[in-house]
């Protein structure tokens, strides 16, 4: 994406995360900041649970707990998938790992670097664990946009981020596919990226036929689509068909056990935003009026449809325009 439309999506997406900052004050004004969201395991098999994140907006009033995360238990130690959105939920889900096991945290692995997923991370780093990550999340992770959207998420979600939340860079960055195992369970790592963001991974368990997916899959919810490629994402989608997935974990929403039926919902969002804005685009008809007149019926009584579906819709629009040059 050349410099200009990057920095157009920049400053539509800083004013969205203030006007989204201004809205969950509102709505935690009379009420308690520590109020703390429900955190409940979820045991997919023996060994291998995940924490389910709210369908909302990341505010004060949830701790920033939108994304889900996961973690197996290995005779070696834990592996841990994603970090959740705060340092608050990060030691929230410790927690939750210590209740099963003593066994310390071996690995975090990243699907990718966007922010209701990472800033728990320096909660695991501090437990000693190793972190995992795409290498193309490195230009973001010190980029300016990275400390900016640090800032305004110390602002708008305080006390959960604040001056001592910081960014957390992997200790392997990986530029393929890779396999681990931990405890005589084996860990597949595939890139599938540029698609929801450049860095994006799956973190596959081929011996229990369980599948994270990261957030190339949204269940039950509006995508966020941000500044992705969605044409490379929707071949991703294919791609994690070929997966021998019994179980696939989203990264929001809750989980699937019928890979192909439930992805359909994020394809056809993508498509139908390709689709309508990218018309709009070809015929230089303007924003506004494109949006206006598209048909939003199928997918506007979905959770976030209101806060988010302009945003990923300016953002396809832009990409749109890009790709027809």
């Amino acid at each position: 994406m050349n410099r200009c439309i990057h920095q157009r999506c920049l400053v539509f997406l800083f004013v969205w995360l203030f006007s989204l900052g201004f809205i969950a004050h509102a709505q935690v004004a009379g009420k308690a900041v520590s109020t703390k969201p429900l955190m409940q395991l979820k045991k997919i098999d023996p060994h291998v649970f995940y924490v389910q994140g709210v369908s909302e907006m990341g505010s004060s009033a949830n701790q920033n707990f939108i994304s889900n995360a996961g973690f197996v238990v290995t005779t070696a130690g834990v592996v841990v998938v994603d970090a959740l959105g705060s340092p608050e939920l990060a030691r929230r889900l410790l927690a939750e790992i210590r209740k099963i096991t003593k066994k310390p945290i071996h690995t975090v692995v990243l699907t990718h670097y966007h922010a209701d997923h990472i800033y728990g991370l320096q909660v695991f780093k501090e437990a000693g664990a190793r972190i995992v990550a795409h290498a193309a999340a490195r230009e973001y992770l010190f980029s300016d946009t990275a400390k900016l959207r640090l800032e305004v998420s110390r602002q708008e979600l305080w006390p959960w981020i604040d001056e001592k939340t910081r960014l957390v860079p992997a200790d392997v960055w990986l530029n393929s596919s890779h396999s681990f195992t931990v405890g005589g369970v084996q860990f597949d790592i595939q890139p599938v990226g540029p698609s929801h963001t450049a860095e994006d991974l799956v973190v596959y368990l081929p011996q229990k036929k369980i599948l994270f997916a990261g957030d190339l899959v949204f269940r039950n919810r509006i995508p966020y689509v941000g500044q992705a490629d969605s044409k490379h994402w929707i071949e991703a989608l294919q791609n994690l068909l070929t997966f021998d997935a019994q179980w696939v974990i989203p990264g929001h929403g809750p989980i699937s056990n019928d890979p192909k039926g439930d992805m359909t919902l994020t394809r056809d969002y993508l498509l139908y935003l390709r689709e309508t804005m990218g018309r709009a685009a070809n015929e230089m008809e303007p924003f506004e009026s494109a949006y206006a007149k598209t048909d939003w019926s199928k997918f506007e009584k979905m959770p976030l449809f209101k806060p988010a579906n302009r945003m990923n819709a300016y953002n396809t629009y832009l990409l749109m325009e890009h790709e027809s040059k």
